[in-house]
């Protein structure tokens, strides 16, 4: 059962502070560590009733794990004995030993009522005062002071959310096969040091993925048999509206689940497969370039920065979201203090958010360490004459993409090129993948022979993922149908498959 949260009290003069409090509160409520520690008191918040405001202030205190007091210019309409109410209510708090924290706006005091003055001393006088110059100011100072806070009274885990033991698992719920699978692909990759015959024990040790012998959190996320029984809302919400807003019925909406490896590329494919896609000429190869309506990379970039950086505490998921003009990815997280927006898109360093998940992303080059990424998203765009990728903090952390007018779709080589279509009119979503094996199966091959084809090892998502698809829009089928798994099971294109082949083998040549 989670523990009670703390409850903050919040006392300032109300007219001088009255932004810097809802920007307070705004902000412990919508920070990912704070508002699962503390509630906030705002006197403005309560409902009116038959009680002296007095008589309130003092009772809050009172109830309140926290006295935060805002100290300006104004100190306040004084009472009969002299004591304005955010005097009263420090007293009040030093009397009943509250934690008491003090943030005084404005580096010198020249505006300041004589008894706001001798109010600052008086409290300088018995513990720490913090000045500051303005809310852009206030807000990490308060939030240093109650992470400062958490640790002293050991309530704060110590080192990041991924690190800590994953409650309930135990090694049975790795897939050690996974593993071998990593290690294999991170010593291709970066030149791993684990020799491919290391026990999986070992290698997560290794990488610090064991918390006294038990999987951590990233261990589950990166080689779970299933992730998502343990942390629900580590999958990824796929949706692709034909619109400009979101909309139901949803005409394509996908849940994807698995490893951070998994949710990766299984989101990457979806949006593959619903984007336009032009087909070149074979000048200058046997096999036909193709070039998407938005950098590839972009894409992955985006998703894989929301699967590695995102709040792993907070209940909401990632959300890959298409639209008519764009692509969102959203994820439940925020920036760490040292990066702004601004920053984003300037050189910067690395800041993961979960550092132990991250380290595996590295080194089967899912990610780089070096806080690259924004910026190379940023130039991809730029070279594909698309506007520059956007970022934005609204309620998590989403990254925007435009997707390239119709009109304006160029293939590769430089030639316009019309994006693939059906006969009667409506986008036909192809992946790269999906025209190369179109073209391999104009005789008949295995599943074998066209997963080693475009570089796929998992045969069931090959399958749901790539054939499938092309098998419902009759432009593939099976030389033993109703049966995908028999062991004689091939693949040819159809008639309509054929037409479609054609068509774009006459527009990749400009005729």
């Amino acid at each position: 059962m989670a523990a009670a949260r703390l409850k903050i009290f919040i006392s300032s003069v109300q007219k001088e502070f009255a932004k810097e409090r809802k920007a307070l509160r705004d902000y412990v409520q919508g920070d990912p560590l704070l508002r699962r520690f503390f509630d906030i008191f705002l006197f403005e918040d309560l409902p009116a009733r038959d009680q002296r405001a007095d008589d309130v202030y003092l009772e809050e205190v009172h109830n309140s794990d926290i006295y935060l007091a805002l100290f300006g210019n104004q100190y306040g309409a004084p009472d009969k004995k002299g004591f304005s109410p955010t005097h009263r209510e420090f007293n009040e708090a030093t009397r009943l030993g509250k934690e008491r924290l003090i943030f005084v706006k404005g580096m010198t005091d020249d505006n300041r009522q004589p008894k706001m003055k001798a109010l600052i001393d008086e409290a300088g006088s018995q513990l720490i005062r913090r000045r500051v110059a303005d809310t852009s100011e206030l807000i990490p100072a308060v939030y240093a002071s109650l992470v400062d806070y958490l640790a002293v009274k050991e309530l704060l885990r110590a080192g990041p959310f991924d690190a800590a033991a994953c409650e309930n698992a135990s090694w049975d719920d790795i897939d050690s096969e996974k593993v071998i699978k990593f290690v294999s692909l991170a010593r291709r990759a970066r030149a791993f040091p684990l020799p491919e015959d290391t026990p999986p024990k070992e290698v997560l040790a290794h990488l610090s993925l064991l918390n006294k012998e038990r999987p951590t959190y990233a261990a589950i996320l990166l080689f779970g048999k299933t992730p998502q029984r343990f942390l629900i809302s580590s999958e990824i919400k796929c949706a692709h509206f034909h619109g400009l807003e979101v909309s139901k019925p949803i005409p394509f909406y996908q849940v994807y689940k698995g490893t951070v490896f998994d949710l990766v590329d299984q989101a990457v494919d979806f949006v593959l497969s619903k984007i336009n896609l032009a087909v070149g000429t074979r000048e200058l190869s046997v096999q036909a370039p193709v070039a998407y309506e938005m950098p590839p990379e972009v894409i992955r970039e985006a998703i894989v920065n929301a699967v590695a950086h995102r709040d792993y505490t907070n209940n909401g998921s990632v959300q890959v979201m298409l639209f008519s003009d764009r692509l969102e990815v959203w994820n439940p997280g925020t920036l760490p203090p040292s990066l702004t927006l601004e920053k984003l898109r300037r050189p910067h360093g690395s800041v993961p958010g979960n550092p132990l998940l991250a380290e595996p992303l590295y080194l089967t080059k899912y990610i780089e360490r070096m806080g690259t990424g924004t910026g190379d998203m940023i130039a991809r765009c730029r070279k594909a004459g698309l506007p520059e990728p956007e970022f934005a903090l609204t309620g998590g952390f989403v990254a925007t993409i435009r997707r390239r007018p119709e009109r304006a779709f160029e293939a590769v080589g430089g030639k316009t090129q019309a994006p693939s279509r059906h006969q009667g009119g409506t986008k036909l979503a192809l992946s790269g993948n999906q025209v190369e094996i179109l073209n391999q199966c104009v005789q008949a091959c295995s599943i074998v022979d066209l997963m080693q084809l475009v570089g796929r090892s998992d045969r069931t998502k090959f399958r749901n993922q790539v054939l499938n698809p092309l098998i419902q829009e009759d432009l593939l089928m099976m030389t033993v149908p109703g049966k995908p798994t028999s062991s004689l099971q091939k693949y040819r294109v159809t008639e309509r498959g054929r037409t479609l082949l054609a068509k774009l083998k006459k527009k990749g040549s400009g005729k």
